[in-house]
């Protein structure tokens, strides 16, 4: 198995911005994809399929809003 992959980069879920934290959440879904599928070549070949599902893309935006909720809590919703 490859290098460990830091799955909060810099340790903490703390951002400035609304868009900072939801650039993170993004960040963070896609490392989560990298975490389960650790072979470039398998997500590359993947990518093709869940690109053209809507069903796919929906559970993306999912992942990517729970992500963001996480965040934004974290962060007292930037108040």
């Amino acid at each position: 198995m490859g290098a460990a992959v830091e799955l909060v980069p810099g340790g903490s879920l703390l951002t400035d911005t609304p868009e900072e934290g939801r650039a993170l959440a993004v960040r963070l879904a896609r490392l989560s994809v990298k975490t389960t599928q650790p072979d470039a070549e398998v997500r590359g070949r993947l990518r093709t399929v869940y690109a053209e599902n809507a069903d796919s893309l929906i559970a993306v935006a999912q992942v990517v809003a729970i992500e963001f909720a996480t965040i934004a809590a974290a962060n007292n919703y930037w108040r």
